[in-house]
């Protein structure tokens, strides 16, 4: 009780940021905002809470004395703490008797055998299970302190293993083969090291009262992390925690011999694999499995160390329908205790990881970390919670010191709020992480503000079914100024509601008084248009298989209906995706897509899940083929036959899903002058469902002639079409004037440069009607427009009926300032698989956009070309880049902007220098009237590049 009084005090006194606020009027200077969307339409699986590795903080710290220990406990499990709810129990292997310690502060945790003699590592074959004398069930008594202390906190057990005992592995050691890159696991002791980790799961269960959910066996398998190193003498001087090499073949012999061993146990643990250190090994090692192996594993683990691929890694569990966990990552974005960095750094992970891999789970490696050992690490700061790993059975608080860093509070920012039962939904903003309550009464967003200013977040709710007229959102911020201060409910209003978060802060968005859904993200009924993202064509049926086909707004073909057979709400919902233009429906026959008959109940083959970031573009999942469609090769061109593929997070297996449903007509207007029936039309402008717009022809029921005699305002009614023959109601109003004179139009420009002259001036008619009459301009003379002041130009706007009338355009010529210039497309050379150039001109300066990352081999330079709406007087190009450790990893050496030459290169300006300590956003003058630039980056030796954003200025 004093411990959670100590801790609650040291919160609230640091509760002194100022709240997030309303955001400012209209009229008054507002800070930078951003739109966030919610879309509880698309849920993810039902959350089953945070959590952490004990490993070694709790093999260092289990046996401090109490007002230490206590104080750990409640820092990571209790309420006022990181509240977590899981928590993965480390079995350790354990070096032979004869190894004198290495391994890192924490690191050497105990196995639970018991050698008769001091055997040293190349004694490996006296174990025997079935003799009582060979266990130490004693063993480990810091993590198992923890255990004790813990078990009514957690609701979800995980064990899991870096090594197995030394005299299972081929090296003798349980930091690692020789060489990292060879199998350590021995094969002809899988079924051994099963029996190792079942009997313990067992023990463990039996004498702390614990049930165990999932046993994981590997950790990191497929990398060259573990490796051991001999001394003069013998005896290992590297490294420095217990890991094992395993390739999937050997990885797939253990998860199958502790599936096997599993089916005569007494827990009811089930098996988890691969733990992988990133999403693209992962996706590796379980296509390396061959199906039996797949079929033993019941849980997907995978790391975060690595960011790419993390939506392959979401659509594999996706389509071997299985729970994924995000089961560790740490970090250093930082290194001082009282900088948001480090805090900004966790939270974006967070987020990202809740967005792209739509885990069930997110476990932390461990919070508490040994400050010293981390300077020796070079100055990281991976862990929230920092204390001495040395301590002694005589030290206090005051001598073992306890210290957070602001990851301790920007984590608390998710996990107070966010609980389990929650379930994460669809967001259009890459900086916020958003749920639904269980309770199905409001939701919760956390955002993270990266930026050195203030930021106005505008949330959108529109999209939920019931907004109550008491809705309101309660802003928790964590800042330099304080620690989860909740600030003053702001009301929701227009379905919006409207805050300014602190510069470098996380805010925690308590949205009260919402609930349902107002529509799905993929409506029944609807039509949409499935467009590769990477090839810009659509999907097509083609000679019984399916297409990308350039894109046809007349080609009925190229639209399709989804029919969800459940609630079409859960990210695992099925579809049945049918043709609008001939019934038939999209399905997966003999390992190839085809485009079959329509009729019958849809079997699995014929049924797809959908997966999507909230940015509009989805993977298809083949519930059968458990792959993805996919244009093979990355093929763009007009006619390429759509295939399946394993899950790759490449831009050849996301389509952009638009509704393309007519919703109505856009307004019209025509005019005529007394006694000439008006030439109407023969299409109208439809408005579709997805925001876009489509021409119709359409058919107008024209009123006597009569009506056409006098001045005034006739109505035309008519029906348009659509592309599948829908009829959509169209009227026009045509006004009926005689036109004697026009209003001066007006236009601006900057000194040296263009004006855009308007097409269309405004007839005046007698009887006081106006009308868009068509003009012709005059040359403007030579110069005219190089100094300040106002240009008059005459031209002559002619009418219906043949009439001529004066025009003039007044050009306001102004001192050129600078604006940001619209960008039409984005390339580069090369792009990591799950990143796209198109999000360098997404406007988010702060996301981690585009990427040339590889495992190996990396591009010293790489060129990203931007494709501007118009020729453009630029004037300069800022580059954002995105920091990706703390380190400088992704920070250029260098970097060049200029225009294309013929050849393709990057010509026309300076080298500038970046540095991986340099600035994030990096200004290069270039002065050029063009409608295309590059940007030339070259990469740190053997490094490699990641960017948020590209700006490109240009006079206004």
């Amino acid at each position: 009780m004093i411990v959670r009084l100590g801790v609650t005090a040291l919160l609230l006194a640091s509760l002194t940021a100022p709240p997030a606020t309303a955001a400012p009027p209209a009229d008054s200077t507002a800070a930078a905002g951003v739109t966030v969307t919610i879309d509880p339409s698309y849920q993810q699986p039902e959350f089953q809470g945070w959590g952490t590795s004990l490993v070694w903080m709790a093999e260092a710290t289990g046996g401090y004395p109490d007002e230490i220990r206590e104080r750990l406990v409640d820092m990571v499990f209790g309420p006022d703490g990181l509240n977590l709810n899981i928590a993965r129990f480390n079995i350790g292997g354990g070096n032979a008797p004869t190894v004198r310690p290495y391994l890192r502060p924490g690191g050497a945790v105990p196995g639970f055998w018991k050698a008769p003699q001091a055997y040293g590592p190349q004694d490996k074959e006296w174990w025997n299970p079935d003799d009582p004398a060979h266990w130490d069930f004693d063993a480990d008594p810091a993590q198992r302190w923890w255990v004790d202390r813990v078990k009514d906190r957690v609701t979800r057990w995980e064990a899991f293993s870096n090594s197995p005992p030394w005299f299972q592995t081929v090296s003798g050691y349980v930091s690692g083969g020789f060489d990292p890159n060879t199998d350590q696991i021995r094969a002809d002791r899988a079924d051994q090291f099963a029996e190792y980790l079942v009997r313990v799961t067992e023990h463990l269960e039996d004498a702390h009262g614990i049930a165990f959910d999932t046993i994981d066996p590997l950790n990191e398998p497929n990398t060259n992390y573990w490796r051991t190193t001999l001394g003069a003498d013998g005896q290992p001087t590297g490294g420095r925690q217990e890991g094992a090499h395993a390739g999937p073949a050997l990885q797939a012999q253990v998860v199958t011999a502790l599936k096997n061993r599993l089916a005569t146990a007494s827990t009811e643990a089930l098996v988890a694999a691969p733990d992988e250190t990133n999403p693209g090994t992962f996706v590796t090692d379980w296509y390396g499995y061959p199906k039996p192996a797949q079929d033993a594993v019941s849980q997907l683990n995978v790391h975060t160390y690595g960011t790419g691929q993390r939506t392959a890694a979401r659509d594999v569990a996706k389509a071997e329908q299985r729970p994924l966990w995000m089961s560790e990552v740490e970090g250093s974005w930082g290194n001082d205790y009282t900088s948001m960095n480090s805090g900004l750094g966790m939270a974006q992970r967070i987020i990202d990881d809740l967005r792209e891999l739509e885990p069930s789970a997110w476990v932390l490696w461990q919070p508490i970390e040994d400050a010293d050992n981390m300077v020796a690490e070079g100055n990281l700061q991976w862990g929230s919670i920092h204390v001495p790993f040395d301590c002694t059975a005589t030290d206090t608080l005051r001598s073992c010191p306890i210290r957070t860093n602001t990851k301790f509070d920007t984590i608390r920012n998710f996990t107070h709020y966010i609980r389990p039962g929650d379930r994460m939904v669809k967001v259009s903003d890459t900086a916020t992480a958003t749920a639904v309550r269980a309770d199905g009464r409001g939701a919760t967003a956390v955002h993270a503000n990266q930026t050195a200013q203030e930021r106005a977040v505008t949330l959108d709710l529109s999209k939920f079914g019931r907004i109550a007229r008491n809705a309101r959102v309660t802003p928790v911020v964590t800042s330099t100024e304080g620690k989860l201060v909740k600030g003053t409910p702001v009301a929701v209003s227009g379905q919006k509601a409207t805050l300014t978060v602190p510069a470098h802060s996380v805010t925690t968005f308590l949205i009260d008084g919402v609930s349902g859904t107002a529509v799905g993200h993929i409506r029944a009924g609807h039509t949409y248009r499935i467009e590769g993202v990477q090839s810009g064509r659509s999907l097509t049926p083609d000679g019984g298989g399916a297409a990308i086909r350039t894109s046809d707004p007349a080609a009925a073909g190229q639209l399709w209906m989804f029919r969800a057979l459940g609630d079409g709400l859960s990210n695992r919902e099925r579809y049945v995706i049918s043709n609008a233009g001939t019934g038939q429906r999209l399905a997966v026959r003999a390992g190839a897509v085809v485009v079959e008959d329509g009729g019958g109940a849809a079997d699995d083959g014929a049924q797809w899940m959908l997966s999507t970031t909230g940015d509009g573009t989805y993977t298809l999942i083949n519930v059968a083929a458990r792959r993805l469609a996919d244009v093979p090769g990355q093929a763009t061109a007009d006619g390429t036959r759509v295939g399946l593929y394993q899950p790759t997070s490449g831009s050849n297996q996301r389509w952009a899903v638009r509704d393309e449903t007519v919703l109505r007509t856009g307004a019209l207007s025509a005019y005529t002058v007394p006694g000439l029936v008006p030439e109407l039309p023969e299409s109208v402008t439809a408005i579709l469902a997805g925001g876009g717009r489509a021409t119709l022809p359409v058919t107008w029921r024209m009123p006597p002639q009569r009506r056409w005699a006098r001045p005034g305002t006739v109505t035309v009614r008519g029906t348009a079409t659509d592309v599948l023959g829908r009829r959509v109601a169209a009227r026009v109003a045509v006004v009926v004037d005689t036109f004697r004179a026009t209003v001066p139009a007006r236009a601006r420009t900057y000194a040296g440069g263009e004006p855009v002259l308007p097409a269309t001036v405004t007839g005046l008619g007698r009887h006081g009607r106006r009308a868009d009459l068509p003009v012709t301009w005059n040359p403007a003379p030579a110069g005219a427009f190089d100094r300040v002041g106002v240009v008059t130009l005459t031209g002559t706007a002619t009418v219906v009926d043949g009439t001529r009338l004066p025009a003039a355009v007044r050009v306001r010529v102004t001192e050129p300032v600078e604006g940001r210039a619209a960008i039409s497309s984005v390339t580069a050379t090369f792009t990591e698989s799950g990143y796209s150039p198109a999000g360098l001109a997404n406007g988010d300066t702060t996301d981690k956009a585009w990427s040339n990352w590889k495992p190996s081999a990396r591009n010293p330079s790489d060129t990203i070309t931007v494709r501007l709406a118009g020729v453009r007087d630029v004037t300069r190009v800022v580059t954002h880049f995105y920091r990706d450790n703390a380190a400088g990893g992704g920070l250029a050496e260098s970097l060049r902007v200029g225009v294309p030459g013929p050849d393709g290169t990057c010509t026309g300006g300076a080298d500038v220098p970046v540095g991986t300590a340099g600035p994030l956003a990096v200004s290069a003058p270039l002065a050029a009237r063009t409608d295309t630039v590059c940007v030339a980056l070259t990469a740190v030796p053997n490094g490699y590049l990641t960017v948020a954003e590209i700006e490109v200025l240009a006079k206004t």
